[in-house]
């Protein structure tokens, strides 16, 4: 049945890819209608972390977010699907790179390259950074537990000479690769909230203490590799520009979680500079006020 139903949503999806992008925008307003006024697809929990994160905004302010929030979110889901078959020519007008020369100036240090980057805006097209850099590009990702809408995800986010590596296998993948001489650029999404366990490291976020992921700082760590992060802003619908930003190019002399820290406050900047494109359907303050039970 897993099969069949694989089947099934890679054909319908396929169909949805190859239509042009005036109809794919035209269907993702019907989405975002059908989402966000009849479902109410999350919208108490949307209202809920824009609240709680921006509470120097008035109710009418908030709820503007919310309204652009949802249209952008039904846009990206499209744009995603839209990956399947957009060619290399048509991401690459609508996907543009302002600084590709900062990646190479870090390809030239000899060392992989850690890339961090929240969900915000459209990372599903960084995909493409592959075709600019000499290093081979990976994307660090959750695996599915159904292994055919697993294969779907790497048909997906593998294209344009991307991989990707589960999380639980990143640091021996890293090594391996290392050990052959192989040079990578890592793409690690690390805004989210992780599972609640002992041990784990809090930081204020949007001035909410949450526990953080600290993958992406440890592996580099452990592992000497530099770190860019990635600044996605959306110019206008259906085109976006990537700036990257120097976290440090010298992780093991670097204050235990001072690269973390850099991270959520690059991560904020963007917040408050145009909210509207986080990724607010996420739960990544509900473990808000918990921190004692866990010490």
């Amino acid at each position: 049945m897993g099969y069949i139903a694989y089947v099934f949503v890679y054909i319908f999806l396929w169909m949805i890819s190859i239509l042009p992008f005036s109809i794919l925008y035209l269907l993702s307003d019907i989405i975002c209608f059908i989402l966000y006024r009849i479902i109410r697809y999350r919208v108490k929990a949307v209202r809920y972390n824009l609240a709680l994160a921006l509470p120097y905004l008035t109710d009418k302010e908030r709820k503007q977010i919310e309204k652009k929030f949802y249209s952008h979110m039904c846009d990206m889901f499209l744009e995603m699907v839209k990956t399947l078959t957009i060619s290399e020519n048509e991401i690459k007008k609508r996907y543009k790179f302002t600084n590709i020369e900062v990646v190479k100036e870090f390809e030239k240090k000899g060392k992989s390259i850690v890339l961090m980057l929240p969900h915000y805006a459209n990372w599903e097209w960084m995909v493409i950074l592959g075709k600019y850099i000499s290093f081979k590009g990976f994307g660090i990702y959750k695996k599915l537990a159904n292994k055919h809408f697993d294969k779907l995800t790497h048909d997906i986010r593998a294209r344009f000479d991307a991989a990707l590596i589960s999380t639980r296998e990143t640091t021996l993948a890293i090594k391996t690769n290392q050990g052959k001489g192989l040079q990578g650029t890592y793409l690690f999404l690390s805004d989210q909230t992780p599972n609640l366990r002992k041990g784990l490291h809090w930081e204020p976020f949007m001035g909410v203490e949450v526990p953080v992921h600290m993958g992406a700082e440890a592996i580099a760590k452990k592992l000497d590799l530099n770190i860019l992060y990635i600044k996605v802003q959306k110019i206008k619908r259906g085109y976006y520009e990537a700036t990257f930003i120097p976290i440090t190019d010298n992780p093991k002399g670097e204050e235990k979680y001072k690269i973390t820290r850099t991270f959520l406050d690059l991560v904020e900047a963007q917040i408050k500079e145009q909210p509207e494109y986080y990724f607010w359907t996420h739960k990544r303050w509900k473990h808000q006020n918990k921190k004692e039970a866990f010490d």
